[in-house]
């Protein structure tokens, strides 16, 4: 909590941080919040010339609105997730740096990465960018272990930046997180009732701007700020209420003395003493050691054989928000958005279409009848006789207005074709018939040509998972004094088990100092696209084994690692072919050392002078493997080996 006296100081502080953010953010914003009903398709029509307007001096509005921002944004949705790839940059670090990539992998599972990813591919082209908060929930526990790491994916309009700083998060001194959540929310985390607070902003939970306040619902500001060294702090409140004062929150924290500061493994209340000044006063604090324990020497094996020792605490030292951007652009901390370079075409589309709309119901034909013959009517009877007077008849006339739509729908086109055109989506790209390209191969290209334009953004995209990958490694490294499990496909496509030990990243200098080993490359799997098409990895698998790539397509080990690899793909039943072939297998290495033995059995027999022993022939009594002859064992395995082939080529 607040330090004494310090308290209202603060909150003001952190308030005036807010509201300049505001003074300079609010006009962002609003185009939030344009650019989120421009993807719902917004019916309001925005002047194209002088005087297009209604009567009263409004806007007008559209019956028909064809939501080409929708279209081309969904366009680009990608599902692909970014794998982790991690490299050691020192030649023995080889082996932590594979654990740290499968334990990414994890973790990737365990989070709600599909979720998260499926709302940034929109919010990210619509928006310009979006936000992932990245942080240590110690409160969530197992049988096993303490703490795990929570990736939660945050609107822009839930940051309040410091003003003049656009380069990017870390480079701000401060910054402000916006948390729509409840009063009992609060009351739990931090043990504070909010219970007579209203909700600041109540457009955070709803897309496009407005919505009500909720009476059980309150607008929670969490407030970042560097501090000395690798410092972090955080400050917490809601309206005038105080939630969290942390210094330093990033650092471990323990008891330490309150009358030197020394720290100490002393608890407050259990009678003991600080080792420096001998008070018995102690107070919750950033700690800037902690204590481990390593197997001591020559316990290599043994149980219980642990040594304490006293080295550095490790924290991140970094803010636990990523920012990805769409297209980066000079002076806009977001990227730019596709909607903004969409929706002069989007406005037009929906004036023209309403232009369409009218003419076509406009259209139709038209009779002139004399005036001075009221008695004529237009119905729908047939042979019905007007007795009119010769010049009354040259004033019946019928005319017919078709409604020429054929330049509209023309510009139409064009002005749709402009929208693609400016993101670089194109017919090949979505899949659709495209008669632009001739042949398959300039259906390739042109679809290669729009992923280069595109290219940007998942490199963005990479580069913001990459940095969450190293985040999360950090936080573990910080906080996670238990082992944690790791599982991983292997060679042969069988799971193996390891353990992501934070102790093992402890390692000495040359000087024989300790530190924590945090020195290794994040970045992102190039592959993981190809990875991701299951069908096209099934193709590339298949046409290995045929060619030879695995080994000999007719040993049952290579069939084996064939099909291993297809479970790994998920393919269907492979696990089932796999097992029948490890079984197969098994019975001929059984029925090779029962050869062996009998070999070396007769060789014995031979050298003590025994007569020889008969060779096992066909219908003979001899029994290998399992009570049946080995003439009907092997015909049984050459059979199941054809028919393990047939059925890869079957597939293929």
């Amino acid at each position: 909590m607040g330090k004494a006296g310090g308290k209202g100081k603060k909150l003001d502080v952190w308030k005036r941080r807010l509201a300049e953010s505001a003074r300079s953010f609010d006009g962002e914003v609003e185009k939030m919040e344009e650019r989120e009903r421009l993807y719902r398709g917004t019916d309001e029509l925005r002047p194209l010339v002088p005087g297009d307007v209604r009567r009263d001096g409004g806007r007008k509005r559209t019956s028909h609105v064809r939501n080409i921002v929708f279209e081309n944004i969904e366009a680009q949705v990608n599902s692909a997730i970014p794998q982790p790839k991690v490299t050691a940059r020192r030649q023995g670090d080889e082996r932590l740096a594979e654990i740290t990539e499968h334990f990414l992998r994890n973790e990737l599972d365990r989070l709600p990465s599909e979720r998260n990813n499926d709302l940034a591919e929109r919010t990210v082209p619509i928006q310009g960018g979006v936000l992932w908060l990245v942080e240590w929930d110690n409160s969530r526990r197992t049988q096993r272990t303490v703490g795990e790491v929570t990736v939660t994916l945050l609107h822009p309009k839930q940051l309040a930046p410091q003003p003049g700083v656009y380069t990017g998060i870390e480079d701000m001194d401060w910054f402000i997180i916006k948390v729509p959540t409840t009063k009992e929310a609060v009351r739990r985390r931090y043990g504070v009732e909010v219970t007579f607070e209203g909700e600041s902003e109540p457009g955070l939970r709803a897309s496009g701007g407005g919505g009500a306040a909720a009476d059980d619902a309150v607008t929670q500001y969490i407030g970042y700020e560097r501090g000395e060294g690798s410092a972090i702090d955080r400050y917490v409140w809601v309206n005038e209420v105080e939630l969290e004062d942390l210094e330093d929150y990033q650092s471990r924290r323990g008891k330490a003395c309150a009358g030197c500061g020394a720290e100490s493994a002393a608890v407050e209340g259990d009678g003991g003493s600080c080792p420096e000044c001998g008070g018995t006063e102690f107070a919750a604090s950033a700690q800037g050691y902690e204590t481990v324990y390593l197997p001591g020497p020559g316990a290599e094996g043994a149980a219980g054989m642990m040594i304490p020792l006293r080295v550095p605490s490790y924290k991140p030292g970094a803010y636990p928000v990523v920012l990805q951007r769409s297209v980066s652009a000079h002076g806009q901390l977001m990227g730019t958005s596709d909607v903004d370079a969409m929706a002069t075409q989007q406005n037009t589309l929906n004036r023209l279409n309403q232009k369409v709309i009218d003419k076509l119901m406009k259209a139709g034909s038209r009779a002139t009848l004399p005036v001075t013959r009221a008695d004529l009517r237009l119905d729908t009877e047939d042979s019905e006789i007007w007795r009119v007077t010769a010049d009354e008849k040259s004033m019946i006339g019928v005319y017919q207005f078709d409604g020429d739509i054929a330049p509209v729908m023309a510009y139409i086109g064009a002005v749709y074709e402009e929208s693609r055109n400016v993101i670089g989506v194109t017919d090949s790209f979505q899949g659709r018939r495209d008669t632009t390209a001739t042949s398959g191969k300039a259906k390739e290209f042109a679809a290669a040509q729009t992923a280069g334009r595109l290219e940007s953004k998942r490199v963005m995209k990479d580069a913001a998972y990459a940095d969450i990958f190293e985040l999360i490694f950090k936080f573990y490294l910080a906080y996670a004094d238990e082992p944690r499990e790791v599982v991983h496909r292997d060679s042969r496509g069988g799971n193996e088990y390891l353990k992501f030990r934070r102790h093992d990243f402890l390692d000495r200098d040359d000087a024989g100092n300790y530190y924590w080993n945090d020195g290794f490359l994040f970045s992102t799997d190039a592959t993981a696209p190809l990875a991701s098409n299951r069908e096209a990895m099934w193709q590339e698998t298949r046409m290995n084994l045929q060619t030879g790539a695995f080994g000999d397509p007719a040993s049952v080990e290579t069939l084996i690692l064939f099909w291993g690899k297809m479970e790994e793909l998920h393919y269907p039943g492979a696990a089932a072919t796999k097992a029948y072939l490890e079984e197969r297998m098994e019975r001929e290495q059984q029925m090779r050392q029962m050869q062996q033995m009998r070999q070396m059995q007769q060789m014995q027999m031979q050298q003590q002078g025994a007569p020889r022993m008969p060779e096992a022939g066909p219908g003979e009594a001899a029994l290998m493997d399992g009570g049946l002859p080995a003439q009907t064992v092997m015909g049984i395995e050459r059979q199941a080996r054809e028919d393990a082939m047939r059925a890869v080529r079957a597939h293929g």
